[in-house]
């Protein structure tokens, strides 16, 4: 049984109040499912920088490594622009892009209610970051840098474990949307008069 307490508005209207309880608790799952958004991301940052690092050791030279015949190897490249190479001449507007992707993510994932949104979240946030990373840090410079890549789809395009993560979270929201699943819950208002709970 829950109870709501009503109170009058401004306009003398009279207003009904959400159980604090209720609030409480579903405050208390955005900020679990917020570390859950972290937690993944930081997994995702680690695997991309990891293998980052090795494809530098291993395929600096100009190593092609064949995988499965030509259509997936191991080849290394640094792309200065988006994915297939668009926007070679405006890494630092990409950069930019990044950030406000960051912080967007961050922002929205403050709220969420739902695991499944959360692991689409943090799927984006983590390869979101460590792509802005790449911006930031890597050569030629600061906010120029150019996006190490590796992992060669037949000739068409040489991504990495930051883009597999994008496009997996992009197309997980897509999915879990069309199922009707909310990131959150709407708030249910509760009245003077006692209502059963179901």
């Amino acid at each position: 049984m829950t109870r709501g307490v009503a109170a009058t508005g401004k306009n003398g209207l009279m207003t009904e109040n959400l159980d604090p309880a209720a609030a409480t608790t579903s405050s208390r799952v955005s900020r679990r499912l917020l570390w859950g958004v972290f937690a993944l991301a930081a997994v995702v940052i680690a695997a991309d920088q990891l293998s980052k690092w090795w494809a530098e050791t291993n395929l600096g030279d100009g190593t092609v490594i064949p995988l499965i015949g030509d259509i997936l190897s191991f080849q290394l490249v640094y792309n200065p622009g988006a994915a297939f190479s668009i926007g070679e001449e405006f890494t630092w507007v990409l950069t930019i892009i990044a950030a406000i992707a960051v912080v967007a993510i961050i922002r929205y994932a403050w709220r969420i209610e739902s695991r499944a949104w959360a692991f689409a979240l943090g799927l984006l946030l983590g390869g979101a970051i460590t792509h802005l990373g790449d911006r930031l840090f890597r050569e030629p410079g600061f906010a120029r840098g150019h996006v190490v890549d590796f992992i060669n789809y037949g000739g068409y395009f040489i991504g990495n474990i930051a883009d597999i993560a994008l496009v997996g979270g992009a197309a997980m929201i897509v999915i879990i949307s069309l199922m009707g699943i909310v990131p959150k819950r709407e708030p249910v208002a509760t009245g003077a008069a006692e209502t059963p709970a179901e």
